[in-house]
């Protein structure tokens, strides 16, 4: 798009689609512009990274068609038409008046020349696009907020009582007196630890780029912002394979095998893709391939759901309609997440 300035366009779709009532905020427009290096660099490609990061039923498609034409009418460059070069007016000196020819020989001359015939040039008829105020209040809107994120992690736990021996435990006590007869010293408890062990299982790049800011964050949360004491990561793309990566770029492997040898009947297991939702593929061997690593999995612990950042009516006719029939599968908002955590 080397003609072409993606942001200006990116910028232009987003304020006229949030005009027209399409559900949009800050986390939608820097998601994409986020995905612009990574998804393609023509007109078709960045309105099908639009179609998928903002349109949320076939309707908002729909119109998304009819505004983007518009945009693009507008915003696309269209090529100079140059003006025919004119001919200089011949200077007139006052020696060719002297040699000027006669009346007769001017008529000659102006018979012998051919005729300039006329015709109408093509005439396109003028875009006028809609006036947009330039006061446009963006919604501070995301699928999932961080803090969100940090709020419902306090939910998943795994109470142990392993600590210090230092809370009272006043009813205990009451029932000591009660049953002696008199008081000798108070009864204690261990404190209790959240022993939680969770797995992520994240798809990354390809149809997977757009949501790269919420897996981040995701990660980032259970991580350093909650108080589970064991938080385990692997990326994969499309399927996971027997080998998974550490980092988020694809470039450290590791064994899928030890992973899952950490994993216990109390370890919660949450994987996160849009199993072909996104561009719409059912395709069977994805589906085979996947049921065999959730087999795996449920050999070490049944605690599995599945988080799908596209909405649910998208999940028709897809893999991903498949898989939520063989493992739990929620939309990536603040109640499928709360979901997702109760299930697993």
């Amino acid at each position: 798009m080397s003609e072409l300035d993606a942001q200006k366009i990116l910028t232009t779709a987003f304020t006229r689609l949030h005009r027209e009532g399409f559900n949009l905020g800050v986390g939608e427009y820097l998601a994409a512009l986020e995905a612009i290096p990574e998804w393609g660099n023509t007109l078709e490609d960045l309105q099908q990274l639009v179609r998928l990061l903002w349109c949320c039923s076939v309707a908002e498609q729909s119109k998304l068609e009819m505004i983007w034409e518009s945009i693009v009418a507008v915003e696309t460059p269209k090529p100079k038409i140059e003006a025919p070069p004119q001919s200089e007016p011949s200077k007139v000196t006052s020696q060719t008046e002297k040699k000027a020819p006669s009346i007769e020989k001017k008529l000659e001359t102006l018979e012998q020349q051919p005729t300039q015939e006329f015709s109408p040039l093509p005439i396109q008829t003028p875009f006028t696009p809609i006036e947009i105020d330039s006061d446009v209040e963006f919604q501070n809107y995301w699928l999932i907020s961080r803090r969100y994120m940090v709020y419902t992690w306090r939910y998943l736990r795994r109470p142990v009582a392993n600590g210090a021996e230092d809370l009272l435990d006043i009813p205990a006590t009451v029932e000591q007196v009660a049953n002696q007869g008199f008081f000798l010293k108070p009864v204690y408890r261990r404190r209790e630890t959240n022993l939680a062990h969770l797995l992520l299982l994240i798809d990354q790049e390809g149809s997977m780029t757009p949501f790269h800011r919420f897996t981040r964050d995701l990660v980032e949360t259970a991580k350093y912002e909650s108080d589970i004491t064991q938080v385990d990561v692997g990326y994969f793309h499309n399927i996971p394979a027997e080998k998974l990566y550490q980092d988020p770029y694809l470039t450290e492997p590791v064994d899928f095998a030890n992973l899952l040898s950490q994993c216990d009947s109390e370890t919660r297991v949450l994987i996160v893709s849009d199993a072909g939702a996104a561009r719409g593929y059912r395709r069977m061997q994805r589906v085979r391939e996947i049921t065999d690593v959730i087999f795996d999995i449920k050999q070490h612990t049944n605690l599995i759901a599945w988080l799908n950042p596209m909405p649910q009516e998208r999940w028709s006719n897809t893999s991903a309609q498949i898989l939520s029939y063989i493992v739990p599968m929620f939309p990536m908002n603040q109640e499928g997440l709360s979901q997702a955590i109760n299930v697993a």
